[in-house]
């Protein structure tokens, strides 16, 4: 294979389902990595959680990064190109790197018997050896889907995170949020920091974190966020993370985290916290945390396109995520009307997803995604309109004509939203990129 775009054909033809394909496991993973020989030779953050993955894994890379580290990381899914999945110091990584380890992956696969490897796995696998090509001094790795049988759980973590604990991929996980919370918790480890930014966490991740002797550290009880109080005169712009060290609380004021919308301050402090867990392996500074944090970016979470109409991209796609989603266009000022450019997987549950934008929407405008888990716009359609969402409903075949569309009504007082899914923002970004 000569290209990227062989070898991710290649990656997709293994399975039956191809990119979509889903088969939770660690014994296939495992057996290809051991021929591979792979080794751990640094410090190793698994971020787990239903939302807030990535922007936890963004904070961790760009404040690594700042401290002076070799910092790799891998994340999924992305948005226009394979490539962001895996990046060195927050760069994703060139195409001859990657074709270099899937080739490594590919002949180790044979020799381990033609071990049938789902698309995931394969990339976690050349992911790891592109970092140890590149001889990192860290690595962050996300989870996939879950957390106790996912590919990256194959490796071993000095710290894990689980960020928060809500309602998605229930025919993997299970119905509620305590067999979310077992599943998620699959990635804490015997001894290790184990740390959990959900405010509410299941008992069933509590449960699971003592019967393994995890060294588990909660949000409000181990480390927090305090924001400035209206009763004093305290700087309005900043907030202060603390965290238990032995008998004393650390307190460090903070100005707030470039990502934008209250949630970012419990991802911002689990970030923290873990680092702090790992200080003696992997010291960092405040001189590199303050930059790390004010200037993280990430495409696609509550990310604002500056100009008019007001153009804000999101990847949420849960009723957790788009409650916050919600939340956040509500804080943005007053926009004379709102569109809105959706599409949406079908295993989603989109209506309880939606509710949360009630009677805010004044036109959607619907795309419909390929593939064997999208849906169609005019079930979007039929959905928004039996839940009484409210609005003008316009269907469209994609999510790029329907962004188009949207940019063509839009006055300069209005605002556009395209969220629902990462194929819907990358529709939406093709769309804005061919407008410029």
């Amino acid at each position: 294979m000569k290209n990227i775009e062989d070898w991710l054909a290649h990656l997709e033809g293994l399975h039956p389902k191809g990119q979509a394909g889903i088969e939770l496991g660690l014994d296939r993973i495992r057996r290809v990595k051991d021929v591979l020989g792979q080794t751990q030779h640094c410090p190793v953050i698994i971020v787990g959680g239903t939302n807030g993955k990535g922007s936890t894994c963004a904070y961790l890379e760009n404040i690594i990064d700042r401290a002076g580290y070799k910092v790799g990381c891998y994340t999924s899914p992305h948005l226009l190109a394979y490539n962001e999945r895996v990046r060195l110091n927050g760069r994703s990584v060139s195409d001859e790197a990657l074709c270099a380890a899937f080739a490594r992956v590919e002949a180790a696969r044979q020799q381990a018997g033609d071990v049938a490897l789902t698309y995931f796995e394969f990339g976690t696998l050349a992911a790891w050896e592109v970092f140890a090509a590149a001889g990192v001094e860290a690595a962050i790795l996300e989870v996939g889907l879950g957390g106790r049988l996912d590919a990256v759980n194959a490796y071993e973590p000095d710290v894990s995170i689980v960020t928060t604990i809500a309602l998605d991929h229930t025919d993997w996980l299970g119905p509620d949020r305590e067999s979310i919370g077992f599943e998620k918790a699959g990635i804490y480890r015997a001894g290790k920091p184990a740390l959990c930014a959900d405010p509410n966490p299941p008992q069933s991740l509590l449960d699971h974190a003592a019967a393994i002797g995890a060294d588990l550290r909660l949000i409000g009880r181990d480390f927090g966020f305090e924001r400035p109080s209206a009763e004093t005169n305290e700087n309005r712009l900043q907030w202060r993370w603390w965290c238990r060290s032995g008998q004393q609380v650390l307190k460090r004021a903070l100005a707030y985290p470039g990502l934008r919308g209250p949630i970012q301050l419990y991802n911002a402090s689990v970030v923290l916290a873990a680092l702090d867990a790992i200080g003696d392996r992997l010291p960092v500074t405040m001189q590199a945390i303050r930059p790390g944090l004010i200037e993280t970016e990430l495409s696609g979470r509550f990310q604002v396109i500056p100009g008019k109409p007001a153009i804000v991209l999101d990847v949420g796609h849960n009723p957790q995520a788009i409650k916050v989603l919600a939340d956040n266009l509500s804080s943005m000022g007053f926009f004379n009307r709102t569109h809105v450019v959706l599409g949406m997987l079908n295993d989603k549950d989109i209506a309880g997803a939606l509710q949360a934008l009630k009677g805010k929407v004044d036109t959607w405008h619907l795309a419909t995604l390929d593939g064997p888990r999208g849906t169609s716009a005019e079930t979007l359609a039929g959905i928004i309109s039996a839940a009484g969402l409210g609005g003008e409903v316009v269907c469209y075949p994609s999510a790029e004509v329907a962004m188009q569309a949207a940019k063509g009504q839009a006055a300069e007082s209005d605002r556009i939203l395209a969220f629902g899914s990462f194929y819907t923002v990358a529709g939406a970004l093709v769309a804005l990129r061919k407008k410029s």
